[in-house]
């Protein structure tokens, strides 16, 4: 079976869980931005959690399917049509041979997450199918959709009725919490610039893509100092150093960037703090204008919220069965 694009909406690309074990050679771990979205809608067509998906931010695409499969639409919130029909969200739809699915502008959140019975069968780079645009890997030939474009698909299991429950689809408004550890490089800042990190409120700017979300707000200064060898002339810059997904930069101490699944490794920008990865979803779904409030937690707090989000997984995947 496979699934044909007609139109492909704004940057939809194949996703999955992501690659690992090539981060120390430059190639980031790409996939889905909502990891929880991408899985959710993996159960409810009857797929492993890891199959690969369709990311859409913004403006889904319009697609054709050869066959009679399942299909599912979670992520943000937006009309979902079968044939011009409104069909519900976070929820296993069937559709047949011809049938074409097509989507209104995004409502809320930022980025959809469709799913079809059995995947989307591109081959796998490294290990996995996703898209990292920026080095031609993954994907439908490296790249995001086109118009003209067949997306080959997996065996389809029969048609089940499945349904994510309110309590646990995403929260999706225009102000949004992240929380942080800090660190490495905190101490780079001046108390006052630490406190006004946590105390400001950060408005998302259009800048917002795979690689980073870059945040107006306050000016933060970094404490003075005679820059080390190997560091550059900005105040923000250290020697090099590895970037976790979710760290955050401050380059002059203006408008802050969270590094995303496409990010480069590393490089001279000191990080300050991290987001913890249960609330890189809540990053995936920010769109421009969102106003965001950094909140410190510890490590403990942050390996409790990633058991959490475990246990919600958990229990979705035992009412969907």
């Amino acid at each position: 079976m496979s699934v044909d694009v007609i139109e492909p909406g704004l940057a939809t690309s194949v996703q999955d869980r992501g690659r690992s074990g090539a981060y120390n050679v430059g190639i980031p771990p790409s996939g889905a931005l909502d990891q929880s979205s991408a899985m959710m809608a993996n159960l409810l067509v009857g797929n492993p959690i890891d199959a690969a998906v369709l990311e859409a931010p913004y403006l889904g695409p319009k697609l054709r399917f050869t066959s009679s499969t399942t299909v599912a639409v979670t992520g943000g919130r937006a009309k979902v049509l079968i044939n011009g029909e409104e069909m519900a969200s976070w929820e296993s739809i069937p559709v047949h041979a011809d049938d074409v699915l097509s989507f209104g502008f995004i409502e809320a959140g930022a980025r959809l997450y469709i799913a079809v019975s059995g995947g989307f069968d591109v081959p796998p780079v490294l290990g996995s199918r996703s898209t990292y645009t920026l080095g031609a890997l993954g994907g439908l030939h490296g790249r995001p959709l086109v118009a003209g474009d067949v997306l080959p698909t997996g065996p389809a299991s029969s048609y089940r009725h499945r349904r994510v429950e309110e309590k646990l689809r995403p929260a999706l408004g225009k102000a949004v919490e992240l929380r942080i550890v800090l660190g490495l490089y905190d101490y780079r800042l001046t108390d006052g610039a630490r406190d006004t990190l946590l105390s400001a409120e950060w408005g998302l700017t259009p800048v917002a893509d795979r690689t980073g979300f870059r945040y107006a707000g306050p000016k933060l200064d970094f404490v003075e100092r005679e820059q080390p060898f190997g560091a550059g002339s900005d105040p923000s810059n250290i020697v090099d150093a590895g970037y976790p997904i979710g760290s955050i930069q401050i380059p002059s101490g203006s408008e802050p960037i969270i590094l995303h699944r496409d990010a480069v490794s590393g490089g001279g920008y000191a990080m300050v703090g991290t987001v913890i990865s249960t609330d890189m979803d809540l990053v995936g779904q920010s769109a421009p204008s969102t106003i965001t409030k950094l909140t410190a937690v510890t490590l403990d707090e942050a390996v409790a919220a990633r058991a959490e989000r475990r246990r919600r997984l958990a229990a979705a995947a035992e009412k969907m069965g």
